[in-house]
Order: structure tokens, then C-alpha cells, then sequence
């Protein structure tokens, strides 16, 4: 569904939003939201929050859909390349290592 696709996208660029705020943005009722976002997380990170004024949702800490990742066959590469660095070339490695490894 567009709408839900569009909620998503949303929660990825805010990283957090109150449940009234996501009603108000898409014109639909509280159940609607709440709905969307229970098909979402079947699919998706996304994390629900309890709250003194209606909680809120947002998308796990370590997802970033637009983060960039490498092949295995790259990895493999990098790793191979890595124990014959030294000082800031080995840090550099290990930093893109750690950056693109798979969570």
C-alpha cells in the first residue's frame, strides 16, 4: 500500500514521530496509523513506544536503508588486504570494515 510505503519513508527520514503527528500528516484516523505501522513491522525495524502523551514509533538505532553495502566477494577482499596495512591505512581499513560489515 502507497500509504504505508509513504509512513515508512517518513519514519526513516525522522527516525521518530508520535503517533498524532503520523494521523495528521496521511488524513487518517489513530486505528489506521496504528494498523499501518503493525503491517510495517512485520516487514520493516520499526519499534513502538509506550508514552505519558500516546507514545510513538520509530525505526530501529542500526537501520539506515540508504547505507551502502559491499558484496561478499568484496568483504572477502578487504579482510584478505587488511593484516598487511599498518597505522592509519590499517585504520582506515578496519573503519570501512566495520562501516559495511553486516549487522
Amino acid at each position: 500500500m502507497e500509504r504505508r510505503q509513504a509512513i515508512f519513508e517518513l519514519l526513516c527520514k525522522r527516525r521518530h514521530e508520535k503517533i498524532e503527528n503520523l494521523m495528521f500528516a496521511f488524513s487518517v484516523s489513530r486505528r489506521t496509523i496504528i494498523r499501518d505501522i503493525e503491517v510495517l513491522t512485520l516487514t520493516y525495524p520499526i519499534e513502538t513506544i509506550r508514552g505519558r502523551y500516546g507514545g510513538g514509533v520509530k525505526v530501529a538505532d542500526w537501520y539506515h536503508p540508504n547505507r551502502l553495502s559491499l558484496c561478499s566477494e568484496q568483504m572477502q577482499l578487504l579482510k584478505k588486504l587488511a593484516p598487511a596495512l599498518e597505522g592509519d591505512d590499517l585504520s582506515i581499513m578496519n573503519s570501512i570494515l566495520s562501516q559495511f560489515s553486516p549487522r
